[in-house]
This record gives C-alpha cells, structure tokens and sequence, in this order.
C-alpha cells in the first residue's frame, strides 16, 4: 500500500469512527424518546405537536448554520430521525383522552382500515369490538353499551350497511364512518340514527407505519359537545385535523381520488395498449417521469374493486369524467391540427391559472426527485 493510500485510509476508518459514533448517539436519542413518549402517555399528552417540531426544526436549522453545514440537508436528517422515533410509537401505548376509555365497534374491521384503527384503539386501551360480513348474527350483542361504532367498508355498501346497523344504537352511540365520500354518506347516517353524528375521512391508506402527522377530515352532523372526545383522541394519536363542509369535501375528491385515479387507469391502458413495459420506461426515465411513473404503478398494485369504487362512486363524480374525457378531444385537436400557437396559448392561461402555486410545485416537485433520485437512482 503506497503512502498516499495509506493516509486515505487513515481518513476512512476515521469516517467509519465517526458513524459509528452517530450510530450510538442515535441509539441514546431513541433510548430518550421512549422516556418521553412513556411520560405523554402517563399525562395523557399528544404523540404529535406540531408548534413544538417546527420550533426543534427551526433551531436545528440555525445550530447548523453555524457550524457550516447545508441548513436543507440537516433539516432532512432530523426529520428523519423524527419519523423514526414516531415509527416507534405505532408498536407501543398510546395516551387516552380525558374522557377515559370507550367501546368501539368497527363495522368492517378485519379490511385494512378497520384493522389499523382497531390496532391503535385497543393500544390506547379502548375496548374494541368487530363487526364483519359474517358476524351480522350478532349485532344485537356487539352494540350493546356502545360509546362509537364506526363504518369502515367498501363505499358500494356503506349507506345500506348505515341503514342495517342503525336500528341497533342507541341515542348515546356515536355513529362515524370512514368513507372518502360525505354528502350522502353524512344525510344516510342522520337518517339512520337519532344520535351523535360525524362522518370522517382518514387522509391515508392502510399501510402508514402510524398515524402520526395524517390528516383527518372532520364534516360535523350532530351534537358535537357528544364526540369531542373522539376528536381529541385523534390528536392524541398525533392526526392533524381539518373540519370540512360535507359538499366541498367530496368536490375536492372528485378532483383527488377520482380523476387521478382515471388518469392512472388511461396511462396504464395506453402502456399496455402500445406494450410500453413500465420497465423498460423506468430505464429511460428522467428523475420527473420515474415519480410519476411509480405513481402509475403503485394504484396497479392494489385492489381493482377498490379503485373502481371510487372512481364510480356516485353521479357527480361519474359526470366530471366525462366532462373531463370530453375535455380531452378540445385538447387533441390541437395535436391533430399541428396547432402549435394553440398549444402555446393554451399553456400560458394555464400557467396564470396555477399562479404562484406552480413555483410551489416546482420546488416540492425538486425536492422529492432529488430525494428519490438518492434513494433509488
């Protein structure tokens, strides 16, 4: 080994001390945050407080300027290390809101929502009770002294299963629903129940390694002052909460879920039409067309039955997609009569159209390409 390689290696096994060294003071970080996570649930505290992280990010951001590290890098790093202490939670206790333990029914709980719930509630040491396709035999006994039950299937059944379980609450039960539709879903429930009532919508899919920082979407019903609790518990779970009209809701996830969704379905269905292997795509992709390649491939990844659910939900979403298909032939003509000004035009009025957004786009857009340029190039 020449000198020059030997004093190259005296620098890496310093690097290999060094990560070493990271690796313990990770490790004792961990050690800490059980502590305080233990000590949050013991005060019945929330997981998740969103003024004290940006004001660790904040700090982090200005100790690491001073001591002339990229301030953007240093941020990722204890966002990273953030999200691995909220990881932790997900196997563990959770705090209990001051109104105390409750029974809850998930109508639907062995899918994959009903489950994660199920999973979180018990953690927090509510008892939890499952009604499923099967156990309709029993429902009589499963509602009896029930303080929340909660619809979570399929968006095709969810208002006849409304209707079914209905007449088995009481005035005192709390009926929910976890539907990514709300107008008629919220007018079916308080048909259903003469109770307290709150449609919900869990912002994220099954497979969230904690809930910790997901949104839920709150439409209010009836008697508010009844689940107060419930609300408080998901903040206690670390959920961000936004309260929504039940209309506005369901005209953004027309938007959202639905025509995504269909753009998904008319990208695949060209890829297989021509035999574009997605595989053979990623390997001539830029960074940009790899995410949204990923993206195409993730909805192929699950259930058909489910995406067809949402993409044929109800009428309203059924009929801006066919305003939007037709959309789609003002636009081709544009292809078809080599109108290269019209292409032009019609970019700059949408372009004016996004405004300042489209700057927020580019620079979000930036940072996951690069992240997962990283990660997986």
């Amino acid at each position: 080994m020449s000198e020059k390689q030997k004093s190259l290696e005296s620098f890496r096994n310093r690097i290999d001390e060094i990560d070493d060294h990271i690796l313990k003071l990770l490790q004792e970080r961990n050690e800490t945050v059980k502590k305080v996570i233990d000590t949050k649930i013991e005060n019945n505290l929330p997981i998740f407080v969103a003024d004290r992280e940006e004001e660790k990010i904040a700090a982090f951001r200005n100790k690491a300027a001073k001591l002339g590290l990229d301030v953007d890098w240093a941020e990722d790093f204890l966002r990273m290390i953030m999200s691995s202490s909220r990881a932790y939670q997900s196997g563990n206790n959770f705090p209990v809101t001051r109104a105390g333990k409750k029974s809850i029914l998930l109508v639907g709980g062995r899918g994959g929502m009903g489950r994660l719930y199920a999973n979180i509630a018990e953690a927090t040491g509510h008892e939890v009770r499952i009604l499923d396709r099967d156990d309709w035999d029993q429902a009589e006994e499963l509602t009896r002294n029930l303080d929340l039950v909660i619809i979570t299937v399929p968006i095709k059944i969810t208002e006849e299963t409304i209707a079914r379980i209905g007449p088995f609450l009481s005035e005192e039960t709390i009926l929910a629903d976890f539907t990514s539709n709300k107008s008629h879903v919220i007018d079916a429930m308080l048909h259903a129940h003469s109770g307290p009532v709150v449609a919900l919508h869990p912002m994220h899919g099954p497979d969230v390694m904690n809930v910790s920082k997901q949104l839920m979407m709150v439409c209010h019903g009836r008697g508010e002052s009844e689940y107060e609790w419930l609300i408080e518990q998901f903040k206690l779970w670390g959920l961000r909460i936004k309260y929504v009209d039940p209309e506005q809701h369901d005209r953004a996830m027309h938007l959202i879920q639905g025509l995504r969704h269909f753009v998904a379905l008319l990208h695949g269905s060209f890829m297989k039409e021509f035999e574009l292997k997605p595989e053979d795509m990623a390997d001539f992709s830029s960074p940009i067309y790899r995410a949204e390649l990923m993206m195409t491939g993730r909805i192929f990844a699950q259930d058909a039955e489910l995406y067809a659910d949402i993409v044929f939900s109800n009428f309203e979403r059924r009929t801006l997609l066919i305003e939007f298909l037709e959309h789609h032939h003002l636009l081709a003509d544009l292809v078809k009569n080599n109108d290269r000004d019209g292409f032009i035009r019609e970019f700059r009025q949408i372009s004016e159209f996004f405004g300042n957004f489209a700057d927020q786009a580019l620079e979000e857009s930036s940072y996951m390409i690069n992240r997962l340029a990283d990660r997986f190039g």
